[in-house]
């Protein structure tokens, strides 16, 4: 790996097109990526589901001025029951922002014939926003549409917020000679926002899967022009180009928009990161009474908590636990 691939490893690259009203990021996971899968020994379609899930995460959270975390779940009937992931904002300037995810499956009913989004079958997909103490989160869902998550982001954009949202992303196992294989992925995402800060008459019954929004509900004029020109732009781009490692974010920006004058900004470092701890798990545990605590008490005296995004395993004394010892004087 040369210092130019290392140095655009697990970021995010925020980008105006100045001949119009068009934003997007350009992002690369690899380490984060693997550290958040190197948690769980998932079958390769949850993997998949995984990793697409985690990518858009990381496009949308550092799209948000974001002062703590942004959330995704995904909830279906099918095998996949629950795809969540969280983006955490960085805590001070330069600082890293952190994302993590996990996925709850059927194994057994895993049908290894048909694509992992199937795998999901009839739900939702949400969007929350928590900006921190004091503040009202926010929760947004839209239903489970299209082919993949990244139609289900774009749906829910246009859907809930009136946005225009393409996504384009790939991801995988990559080797190179000499090493041994890891998670890489890469994704570009593009976004027409409102002229001058202003809002749109979105139609009351969308052209989409089941009457839901999409961008030819939404845009019309200059601006359908451009979001049109900007996506023809964007469908001539190469999976090898988007996870590198031989094309930076700013030489792909070129080869895809030079026309359209993208105006770069400054890269926003992404990282594995879980928030659990036992003091966390401390103040879960304080809604149960001393006779809830007995009952979750192992043979050995201990109470035992698994994060399910990082797989980290806490043994807490239970003394310590409970409505009881949180309220006692």
């Amino acid at each position: 790996m040369t210092p130019q691939n290392i140095a655009w490893d697990d970021t995010v690259l925020p980008f105006q097109l100045d001949r119009s009203d068009i934003r997007g990021r350009v992002a690369r996971l690899d380490g984060a990526l693997d550290r958040i899968l190197n948690q769980h020994a998932y079958p390769p379609l949850i993997e998949a589901l995984v990793a697409e899930a985690a990518l858009l995460t990381a496009l949308i959270g550092q799209s948000v001025k974001l002062r703590w975390k942004l959330s995704l779940q995904i909830r279906g009937n099918g095998p996949a029951r629950l795809i969540a992931t969280d983006y955490y904002g960085p805590q001070e300037d330069g600082a890293p922002a952190r994302v993590r995810a996990y996925a709850s499956y059927d194994a057994e009913r895993l049908d290894e014939t048909a694509a992992p989004f199937s795998q999901i079958g009839q739900g939702y997909f949400a969007v929350m926003i928590d900006q921190g103490e004091g503040m009202v989160p926010y929760q947004g869902f839209t239903p489970i549409a299209g082919n993949s998550l990244s139609n289900c982001a774009e749906t829910y954009f246009a859907q809930s917020e009136q946005l225009p949202t393409r996504f384009a992303l790939t991801f995988g196992k990559s080797q190179t000679p000499g090493r041994v294989a890891h998670w890489r992925a890469g994704g570009v995402m593009l976004q027409s926002m409102p002229s001058h800060g202003g809002t749109r008459e979105a139609a009351s019954e969308g052209s989409g899967e089941g009457g839901l929004l999409t961008h030819v509900d939404i845009l019309a004029g200059v601006e359908s022009e451009d979001w049109i020109r900007a996506n023809a732009l964007l469908d001539t781009v190469e999976e090898i180009e988007m996870i590198g490692p031989t094309v930076t974010p700013t030489e792909l920006l070129v080869r895809l928009f030079h026309e359209e004058e993208p105006r770069i900004y400054d890269t926003q470092a992404v990282q594995f990161g879980c928030s659990c701890s036992a003091e966390k798990v401390r103040s879960t545990m304080s809604i149960y009474s001393q006779k809830d605590i007995s009952k979750m008490t192992t043979v050995e005296g201990l109470v035992t908590a698994d994060c399910q995004f990082c797989s980290a395993h806490y043994e807490l004394d239970p003394r310590t636990l409970g409505f009881d010892a949180t309220h006692a004087p």
